[in-house]
């Protein structure tokens, strides 16, 4: 059942933090960064305006109606952008939901939707034109579709998929850059599940495939639609090509050179990925080939410092910074991207909550 917010006051801002540093309606943001807190007692997304030269400012405290779980989720996807940053989606693990916001002018959230995800802790989501998928971790997994129409969610009847098994401890979904296909990451299984997707947006039975290594974590997509997956317990990165058949490797377990890479992002000219290596304080960079193959340009392409625990991360719009969820330190690390895969730190990093989860960044 929906809960359609439109145009009701009360459910619009919940908070704007009137503190120095915070962002005016006037200011000309060159983007915007949003998270969520993940909260028990009431999940929220946190916004934040980029200025050119990268730099944050908080624009805002926007209610979820919904609830977290209250911890870090341990997965990629739980805040995403849809239809070029018009809508903000994010998951609501403790109140197994999908809350759907407009993106205003000025970055700003207005709460559209509040939608069922159609199983238990949902942790991820991906959307391809108006087709949104999300997984749900609970109990066996599932993947179910939706339509986003004008800031709603409607449940594609009959769409619910499960994954490979039972206990498969599942960290992300996503469509391919063309849309054709989806994939699941299952940590506890070594396995990734591919779905074919028909031109209406139903996903067809999962296809499962061995992981190159151990524990595969977090994704990106380059844009011949090549996936390309961290492994944690070996802090490798493997590439992949899709077809109806699943998942064939192109790079094999190329070593981070960290410890424990979860997540992954790639530039969007699709020429180099990063990741997190998330129990030794870096990220990695590496070279995306036409093919798909991957290679190591630098192993610390970036120290965020002992302890800091980077976790998610996603690259601007622009191609020109890098955004980390340090965890470990509770604030968002901001990086500028230079040639050959090098990153600059960027100075004033915005402080987070305990348990921030997510990154979606314009």
């Amino acid at each position: 059942m929906h809960r359609r917010l439109i145009g009701v006051a009360g459910l619009a801002t919940v908070l704007v933090l009137a503190v120095p540093g915070v962002a005016t309606a006037h200011d000309r943001a060159a983007g915007y960064v949003y998270t969520e807190t993940n909260a028990s007692t009431g999940n929220s997304i946190l916004a934040f305006a980029r200025s050119s030269d990268g730099t944050l400012s908080s624009i805002g405290t926007f209610s979820t109606h919904g609830t977290g779980t209250g911890g870090g989720l341990a997965t990629q996807g739980e805040v995403i952008l849809a239809a070029g940053g018009k809508w903000l989606l994010a998951v609501n693990a403790g109140s197994n939901d999908i809350s759907v916001f407009r993106v205003a002018d000025d970055g700003r959230l207005v709460m559209t939707d509040r939608e069922g995800a159609r199983g238990t802790d949902p942790v991820s989501l991906t959307v391809n034109g108006d087709t949104a998928y999300v997984l749900d971790a609970g109990g066996s997994g599932n993947i179910a579709g939706f339509r986003l129409d004008k800031g709603n969610l409607h449940y594609l009847a009959g769409s619910m998929r499960p994954l490979s098994g039972a206990a498969t401890n599942p960290a992300e979904v996503a469509f391919s850059t063309d849309g054709r296909f989806l994939v699941v990451t299952e940590r506890a299984t070594n396995s990734l599940d591919t779905y074919k997707v028909s031109a209406a947006g139903w996903a067809g039975s999962p296809v499962t495939t061995a992981s190159s290594g151990p524990t595969p974590y977090g994704f990106a997509f380059d844009l011949r639609n090549h996936p390309i997956v961290s492994e944690a317990t070996n802090s490798t990165l493997s590439s992949y090509r899709l077809s109806s058949a699943g998942a064939t490797v192109i790079s094999a377990s190329v070593p981070t050179g960290g410890i424990a890479a979860c997540w992954v992002t790639v530039t969007p000219n699709g020429r180099w990925a990063f990741d997190t290596n998330a129990h030794g304080g870096t990220v990695s960079s590496f070279e995306v080939h036409a093919n798909g193959a991957i290679e190591l340009a630098h192993s610390v392409a970036a120290n965020t410092g002992t302890g800091s625990a980077p976790l998610d991360l996603q690259v601007t719009s622009d191609g020109r910074f890098l955004y980390v969820n340090e965890a470990g330190a509770n604030l968002i690390g901001g990086y500028r991207i230079g040639a050959g895969g090098t990153l600059a730190a960027l100075s004033g990093a915005p402080v987070l909550p305990a348990g921030a989860s997510g990154l979606a960044v314009s």
